[in-house]
């Protein structure tokens, strides 16, 4: 009884959290720009950074237009798959190496689940949600965790596998704590069940739990700022590092 209650004040609380992200800022418009889709004279490397600098700027302020910090993330994804398909090892090697540390979630397009209920709205993330990687130890560890100032209302913790041929960071979360206080050990089965049922996690991640696997990240890129991935459910999110 305990269990299935704690559950339900979990939905309800990553519910809130997912609705939120979602709701169109009235400050910003909404006219698609693809200034970084559209360009054909640049090399690819002048387009990296041409991203990630609208990218860092987004992750500082806050203000940069939703649509175009969209298409930055989607132009950074396009190109980091050129760079990676002329060294693979080099470049996942780089993102491993920069991955380690505490990466708060600034932007995200959510699930394609998530876009077809929203209308395919985008926004930055209103919470204080953190994901911390450590892949300086074995295994790997992996949290994620949504706070109000330095308490964790609720934090999910498992291990991860880095794939660097293929730049995929596979995961499991076996462990949700609570307020700090209440910890939970979780089969996989569980944890993609909560994460489909609020939106925040894909019905895919569901899907892999059931067939033995486990959920993943397709990495873009990790540097010293900032931090790009596409979701096992189609979403594409951006971090800012967390200074020491």
């Amino acid at each position: 009884m305990l269990r299935s209650t704690i559950f339900i004040y979990i939905a309800l609380l990553l519910g809130i959290a997912s609705t939120t992200a979602f709701t169109q800022p009235q400050s910003f418009t909404s006219t698609r720009r693809s200034s970084f889709l559209a360009s054909t004279t640049a090399t690819s490397d002048t387009e990296i950074e041409e991203a990630k600098s609208l990218l860092c700027r987004a992750a500082e302020t806050k203000l940069e237009n939703p649509d175009r910090v969209l298409d930055a993330l989607e132009s950074l994804e396009k190109n980091c798959k050129r760079k990676h398909k002329d060294n693979p090892a080099e470049f996942s090697k780089d993102i491993l190496d920069n991955i380690s540390g505490e990466w708060r979630l600034i932007f995200t397009t959510g699930t394609k689940e998530r876009q077809k209920k929203s209308g395919g709205r985008v926004n930055y993330f209103p919470l204080k949600a953190i994901q911390t990687f450590d892949a300086t130890v074995e295994p790997k560890v992996i949290e994620n965790g949504i706070f109000a100032w330095d308490v964790p209302l609720i934090r999910f913790s498992g291990d991860f596998d880095f794939d660097e041929r293929k730049r995929k960071l596979e995961f499991d979360f076996d462990l949700i704590e609570i307020f700090g206080l209440i910890k939970i050990k979780l089969g996989r089965k569980e944890v993609a069940k909560i994460g489909a049922s609020t939106g925040l996690g894909s019905a895919n991640n569901e899907k892999l739990a059931d067939n033995g696997r486990r959920a993943f990240f397709d990495w873009i890129s990790a540097d010293e700022n900032i931090a790009t991935a596409r979701g096992g459910g189609g979403g594409l999110a951006l971090w800012k590092r967390i200074d020491e």
